[in-house]
């Protein structure tokens, strides 16, 4: 741990002034993008791939599980995160890459997590039960207070809130709003629960910001019926339609969380809820679960949008 930190003062030096505050504003240095050398940016950037390598070395076996499925630090650096910035994170759950992100960030950083609207939570039906949705009510506060246990030695802020909630205090001031696996829920519903989301995305987001969006892939021959999200699957033109008719246009895309072994078919219904980690569909049946465990987890398209 004095390792990351020691990192994260060297790292955090330079990168001082990168990301925003919810309630309150550091002092800014006028920014040193013009006027760093490319040394000096290769130093940054080498400096805070170290701080990843870390963070990441510092997580349990457990988690380190999912890095052959996840690829972390290559997912981190395509979209761009740094050391210092300020990261949404929707659907955060039990924090994966929370659990990351807060100590990544550092001192300077700050982890925004952004849960669905409570009205949607209600369509959801089955495990979304009357005490389930209670509990929705202190959301915030009780992610934020859970989430002060992965701070892995990090002092940067923590905050939360609900879509349809946005501070009016953060606006323009995300670097980066990341939906690691959480659009598909998004475009399930009633249009208008989607709508407002996007809507709160584009007011926090920095003019220059970045959407970074996993999503689990459809094939483009597919149902599009099956296709719609109920099933976790979204079609990678649909995600892209959605974003482009919202104001965004599609500035990279990598196959960094390919998995060419999940072959899902509308025909088979098959739900990404079958492979792993929740072999929902094979818990009582050894042979199907080796089956799914040779698979992995879900073939995963990774997209950045930027404001048009």
């Amino acid at each position: 741990m004095k390792k990351i930190l020691l990192i994260s003062a060297l790292s955090l030096t330079v990168l001082a002034g990168c990301g925003g505050e919810t309630t309150s504003e550091s002092p800014k240095a006028e920014s040193n993008e013009n006027i760093m050398t490319d040394t000096a940016k290769e130093n940054v950037m080498a400096s805070s791939s170290a701080r990843l390598d870390d963070v990441l070395a510092a997580q349990g076996n457990d988690h380190k599980a999912r890095y052959q499925y996840r690829h972390p630090k290559a997912t981190i650096e395509f979209f761009g995160i740094e050391p210092g910035m300020t990261v949404a994170e929707i659907l955060p759950g039990g924090g994966w890459y929370s659990k990351i992100l807060i100590p990544y960030l550092g001192d300077d950083g700050h982890l925004v997590g952004i849960d669905y609207d409570p009205a949607m939570w209600a369509k959801f039906g089955g495990f979304a039960n009357e005490e389930f949705l209670k509990k929705k009510e202190t959301w915030a506060a009780d992610w934020v207070k859970g989430a002060n246990e992965w701070r892995g030695g990090s002092n940067g802020e923590i905050s939360a809130f609900a879509f349809g909630k946005a501070p009016t205090d953060m606006k323009g001031k995300v670097d980066v709003i990341f939906l690691p696996r959480a659009i598909h829920h998004l475009n399930r519903f009633e249009q208008a629960h989607l709508a407002s989301a996007l809507n709160d995305m584009k007011a926090i987001l920095k003019p220059d910001g970045t959407v970074a969006v996993v999503a689990h892939r459809a094939a483009e021959d597919q149902d599009d019926g099956w296709a719609n999200g109920d099933n976790g699957y979204m079609k990678q033109s649909k995600i892209v339609e959605i974003m482009e008719s919202a104001g965004f246009v599609l500035a990279g895309s990598s196959e960094i969380n390919a998995n060419p072994k999940d072959q899902a078919k509308s025909a088979n219904k098959d739900m990404v809820w079958r492979l792993p980690p929740s072999l929902a569909t094979s818990r009582e049946n050894p042979e199907l679960r080796a089956e799914m465990e040779a698979i992995g987890e879900t073939d995963r398209m990774t997209l950045k949008f930027k404001l048009k």
